[in-house]
């Protein structure tokens, strides 16, 4: 499956990306409320190398520019 969004060689990488979204939408609001992060990352483990991604969305152009890239999913 192809991806437009944005790929991080570590999971440390796409967690500070993910902080990045969040500090600029000023969420979470409180520790304990329902929305704590405005984007969440996922993990390509069956590409090799592995590597971790947000997906695109224009209420994330300040990460940069996004790109295509291949996910491979598991269809079983």
């Amino acid at each position: 499956m192809i991806i437009t969004g944005y790929k991080y060689n570590t999971e440390a990488e796409a967690i500070a990306a993910r902080k990045q979204c969040a500090d600029h939408y000023g969420i979470p609001v409180s520790p304990d409320a329902v929305t704590q992060y405005w984007v969440d990352y996922e993990e390509a483990s069956l590409n090799t190398p592995i590597f971790w991604y947000i997906v695109y969305d224009d209420s994330i152009d300040f990460l940069g520019t996004p790109t295509d890239f291949e996910v491979i999913i598991d269809e079983n």
